[in-house]
């Protein structure tokens, strides 16, 4: 069977790598082992904000009487958040399997292994293996949860993030250790249905990777939530041996012993790419990635590679953008290379975290005189009206050329406001522009053009 693109994986970057292959006029087919749709759809992205709005939902009954309503104690019934969570993702996946039927893509079920020759080896779940050819093969084999050696993940008491959205019983106390958007996401979910939550963090703060002032903006909604926060400590290890599990934990003051239910390791993912044929093509990798160009080619010509499985940002948005980028390169056009200092990245607990382009600290130490504006969500009416005042937007200018070098968001929505200062930055738009952009009011985007206005000392409602 010859094909002109063969995609080894369909999560969000294979499929759709795969669908504007097709589009693009490529006779293309897609290598999968165990669900269309990939982690993202199955067991990340899609299911996961399912719980969350669940969670969110559950908060809003809870304080229906700060809106004037009165109804009865609300109890949050579990199984059937997780019920829930599980049908949005098989809708999903559906969707996908509907998608790859309506783009003529063939859909070849099994593990793949790449073969030299630009060829793909599938073995079947009855061991029957079946050899594909191409033009062109591109590896979007994802990622999985990193197993840390001072906690193996047992998927009863020590899990990923795969089980934990399928626990057969909520925990009464629960370990979450790291504080990335896997992290978070599940202490807020966990939180807000009556799991006591601690969060163990190795750094100094939470949400790392974020601006220092959306860090401690959430460290203290959380701990106002009742989540204990533990920042600057290491897990060293877990017995499980007991009904329940004793967490050790080395802080600054000294080790510390954690009882709980439950331990949900959520340091970060490793990308897939054992076993995958990778040395018997002769394809490098280096630090668990593999070694592609700006358009996503590998060292052997006709083998590519995009999404978690490359360096770079591990998002479901960027892995789809580069395989669009790298299906429309080898079709003959001129695609623009991804700019990697404008990816929005998004974090779904509540409040919401979003945030593009450089941290204020990043823009000092890259030699930028900076012009900095703050708008609180307090001063919103959008946000009073809507009950949630917590949170700000603080974007960053370059003072000398106006160029708005990055946006940090914390506050209910932001995660569908952050695409604004993308496409700003995208249009090289100064914070005069922006200023002078009318924004509808009430809403929470007013904020993006106060902040813009705070910078330059012309804000009006602060």
């Amino acid at each position: 069977m010859k094909y002109d693109v063969i995609v080894l994986g369909s999560g969000p970057g294979g499929y759709v790598t795969a669908i504007r292959a097709s589009q693009l006029g490529l006779k293309t087919a897609v290598v999968e082992r165990e669900e269309l749709g990939g982690i993202c759809l199955n067991w990340g992205c899609i299911p996961t904000k399912a719980l969350l709005k669940s969670a969110n939902v559950f908060e809003y009954i809870e304080h229906a009487e700060d809106y004037g309503i009165s109804v009865a104690k609300p109890k949050a019934d579990f199984d059937g958040m997780v019920k829930r969570s599980r049908n949005v993702a098989d809708g999903m996946s559906k969707g996908v399997t509907f998608l790859m039927k309506k783009n003529n893509i063939d859909v070849i079920m099994g593990d793949g292994k790449l073969l030299p020759g630009k060829k793909i080896e599938v073995t079947s779940s009855d061991g029957t293996k079946t050899s594909l050819d191409a033009n062109h093969i591109v590896i979007a084999t994802g990622a999985r949860s990193r197993h840390l050696p001072s906690m193996p993940q047992d998927g009863k008491k020590i899990v990923g993030y795969r089980e934990a959205m399928t626990l057969k019983k909520q925990p009464k106390k629960m370990v979450v250790v790291g504080s990335g958007a896997i992290g978070v996401e599940f202490a807020y979910f966990y939180n807000a249905i009556g799991t006591e939550v601690t969060v163990v963090e190795y750094v100094d703060r939470i949400v790392p990777v974020e601006d220092k002032e959306v860090s401690k903006q959430l460290e203290r909604t959380f701990k106002k939530a009742g989540i204990k926060i533990m920042t600057n400590s290491e897990v060293t290890g877990v017995d499980a041996s007991g009904k329940g599990c004793k967490v050790a934990v080395k802080t600054k003051k000294g080790e510390e012993t954690l009882d709980c239910d439950l331990v949900l390791s959520a340091a970060g993912v490793v990308s897939n790419i054992e076993n995958i044929g990778l040395e018997e093509c002769g394809i490098v990798h280096d630090g668990g990635k593999i070694v592609v160009d700006e358009y996503y080619a590998t060292n052997i010509p006709g083998y590519y590679a995009i999404g978690d499985c490359v360096p770079g940002p591990a998002l479901a948005h960027v892995a789809s953008a580069e395989g669009i980028t790298c299906v429309e390169k080898i079709a003959g056009q001129s695609p623009e290379p991804i700019d990697y200092g404008n990816i929005p990245g998004c974090t779904y607990c509540f409040p919401e975290v979003a945030s593009v382009g450089m941290t204020e600290d990043d823009a000092k130490d890259a030699g930028h005189e900076i012009k900095v504006g703050k708008f609180p969500f307090s001063a919103s009416g959008k946000a009073s009206a809507s009950g949630h005042k917590d949170g700000f937007v603080k974007l960053i200018f370059d003072a000398k050329y106006g160029e708005l070098l990055g946006g940090h968001l914390i506050g209910a929505n932001v995660t569908e406001m952050i695409a604004e200062i993308v496409a700003l930055r995208k249009l090289e738009t100064t914070g005069h522009e922006l200023i002078k952009t009318i924004h509808p009011h009430p809403t929470l985007s007013e904020a993006v053009m106060e902040a813009a206005a705070a910078a330059y000392d012309e804000v009006i409602h602060l």
